[in-house]
């Protein structure tokens, strides 16, 4: 069953944007009385389709019941990559379960700041999370922030992770283990090659703890998939 995010609720009727429309009447091809489920504020509705083929109403059947979701609140700093990449993180990442992304500037990234196309790009992002949230069943998108220079960024409350590639005694799962009653991460990721060692020494003057993600090297858009399935394990109920 498709889900989608209503923008609004007026009585017994959810309001979705344009685009979810046209999805619904011309990509999804869907008939007279057939069944969405709709997000609106943190609640999910069963609803009925009405009017499909003129002026669609989106009618509400009952609220359905949501599991409450009991991990820690994750923030994911990624690197400016190429759109392909990034896109790949923005998706899964969402699936994952991130709440807030936030692209950062790095030493090493290829690719760089151009501020006269961030409105497009930000626009663009959250397209994607808003879709990968309603194909892995959320009750919410992740937030996701400007592009930040690390320089002008406050300490995030919180534990909050590094992946280096020179940390070679302190994983991930020894930090974790030390402390078990956190509930917000926050993760840095370096582009491909990683944080610089001065970049690296900023980020722990920030709070950020430097930790090994094991011995392998691995790309920068597999880094995220892997950091989220840990934590999703580790916390699994």
């Amino acid at each position: 069953m498709q889900r989608y995010f209503a923008k609004q609720k007026i009585d017994n009727q959810l309001i979705l944007n344009k685009e979810d429309i046209y999805h619904i009447k011309t990509v999804m091809r869907m008939d007279e009385h057939d069944k969405i489920q709709v997000v609106y504020g943190t609640k999910v509705y069963l609803c009925c389709l009405e009017n499909v083929n003129t002026n669609i109403q989106i009618m509400v059947e009952k609220e359905l019941e949501v599991k409450e979701n009991r991990m820690p609140k994750i923030t994911l700093l990624i690197p400016l990559l190429k759109e392909q990449k990034m896109d790949l993180i923005l998706q899964k990442a969402t699936e994952l379960g991130v709440n807030k992304i936030i692209p950062i500037e790095t030493e090493r990234s290829i690719i760089k700041r151009k501020e006269e196309k961030e409105d497009k790009k930000l626009e663009r992002w959250k397209r994607i999370c808003k879709e990968a949230s309603e194909q892995s069943y959320r009750i919410d998108i992740p937030e996701i922030l400007p592009i930040q220079n690390p320089k002008n960024m406050k300490m995030l409350e919180g534990l909050s992770l590094i992946c280096s590639t020179t940390e070679t005694q302190r994983n991930i799962r020894f930090v974790l283990n030390s402390n078990t009653t956190c509930d917000r991460i926050n993760i840095a990721i370096g582009p491909e090659g990683g944080f610089s060692p001065l970049e690296e020494k900023k980020w722990n003057e920030l709070g950020f703890i430097s930790v090994s993600l094991g011995n392998r090297i691995m790309r920068v858009e597999t880094v995220p998939m892997y950091i989220l399935s840990v934590l999703n394990f580790y916390y699994m109920e």
